[in-house]
């Protein structure tokens, strides 16, 4: 027995909705056992499904196949997730342009708007 790639990511919960698990197909950010998979590849047991976030990579292999969404404690028994840990966030990493702000300073003042302008090189005066 196989089933689709999109049809699967689904119904384990990788994506919301099966539109997003194809559109993510479609613009290559899926794999097949290192192959880039089509919506409509299939997929059986033991392959490994890699599927490329923004922020992280997630490796799933498929311990059972499924084409209707279920709950996520069914789900969870369906995959075997070999993924790495996810990155964890911190402001040193991944500043925003012009600094970061400290939380509870509120909005920046004009004085502060001009010098972030000049950092990010936008100087008009």
């Amino acid at each position: 027995m196989s089933v689709r790639v999109d049809k699967w990511l689904w119904a384990v919960r990788v994506f919301k909705t099966r539109t997003s698990a194809t559109s993510a197909c479609t613009a290559g950010r899926i794999s097949v056992n290192d192959e880039v998979a089509k919506p409509s590849t299939r997929i059986e047991v033991d392959d490994v499904i890699t599927v490329k976030r923004p922020d992280h990579l997630i490796i799933y292999r498929a311990l059972q196949l499924i084409e209707k969404r279920v709950g996520a404690k069914v789900a969870a028994e369906c995959v075997d997730d070999l993924s790495p840990p996810k990155p964890e966030w911190t402001p040193d990493l991944i500043a925003p342009p012009g600094g970061a702000r400290e939380r509870g300073e509120g909005r920046p003042t004009k004085r502060d708007r001009r010098r972030i302008d000049r950092l990010r090189g936008r100087d008009d005066g």
